[in-house]
This record gives structure tokens, sequence and C-alpha cells, in this order.
């Protein structure tokens, strides 16, 4: 059996998640900063009429910083903690490649890492064209406080849109 991921790039090494977490990719916009953030987090964008917060990967698995270009894209996706909410956000991406099949027994283990904490990200290494994919597992990326905040934040975001709609209208 096979499954569908977006690839994507980050620092020249190319990544991919799972097609069913992503809701849209968007062209880089402006993103509006949050005060007092975690260094990862970029800011909150508008998606179809909603807020949603927008985390820099780069920053989050301790990449070097890159200025946005016209190839940049923020990867709408939504996670799912065990808690059964679901969580939108944007994910800024250095470019997007394409959807790929990839054979489920082409999917290696992820490596073991001297502290295991990477490890946990990485669902797997496939590999496309004599290429290594890494494949990210969306559900493991942040911690469980992380998860919080980041709920939090786009609970809050959700009950300012809605107040301004009632103000506007």
């Amino acid at each position: 059996m096979s499954s569908q991921f977006l690839t994507f790039m980050l620092d020249d090494s190319q990544y991919a998640v799972e097609v069913y977490n992503v809701q849209e990719v968007m062209e880089y916009t402006r993103i509006t900063k949050m005060p007092c953030a975690d260094p990862w987090m970029e800011g909150l964008i508008s998606s179809r009429g909603k807020g949603i917060s927008v985390i820099n990967l780069r920053k989050k698995f301790g990449l070097p910083a890159k200025e946005p270009d016209k190839e940049t894209r923020i990867i709408v996706m939504e996670m799912k903690p065990s808690d059964d909410s679901i969580i939108t956000f944007g994910a800024i991406a250095d470019s997007v490649q394409e959807v790929i099949d990839i054979d489920d027994s082409e999917i290696e283990p992820p490596p073991k890492f001297g502290n295991n904490i990477a490890g946990k990200f990485i669902f797997g290494i496939g590999k496309k064209n004599g290429n290594f994919i890494i494949i990210l597992n969306i559900n493991q990326i942040f911690s469980a406080d992380e998860i919080i905040n980041l709920s939090e934040i786009t609970k809050n975001l959700g009950a300012t849109v809605s107040e301004d709609e009632q103000e506007n209208n």
C-alpha cells in the first residue's frame, strides 16, 4: 500500500507530510507578530477567514535563518493531538515541491539519535529518485505545553475575530 505526501524544502533537505494533514499551500504573506511568543512562533495570518498561528520550521528544528523569497510558502496543516481536538496552523517552508506516492514498504524507520528528541519528529525516511525524504510526524513536532499554547492562541484569536465581525455588523 502507498501513501501520498506533500514534499517541501528546508535548508537544502527535502521533507514531507502526509497529504491528509494539509489544508492548503499559500504564498508567503505578511505575518502579524505575537509578543512574548516562542522563538519559532512567527505570528498570525488569516486563512479561509480564520486566524491561524504560523510557525517557522527552520527555527523549530534549529536550522539557520533565511529571509522569505518568491519560493517561500506557508503550508496550512491540521494537527490532531490525542484529545480529539484539531489544531490548524501554518508552517513556513523554503519551497513546496509536489505531491508524491511512497509505498509503505519503502519507508524506513527514523534513524536513532543520541537523545532521540529529533527522532520523535520523524515518522520515517522515504526515498524518491535517489533522494532521501524526511517524513515528519506532525502530531509529534510539538510538546504538550506547546500544543496547549498553540491551542490557546488559536482559541483566543477565534474569539477576537468573532468580536470584530460582530462590531462590523
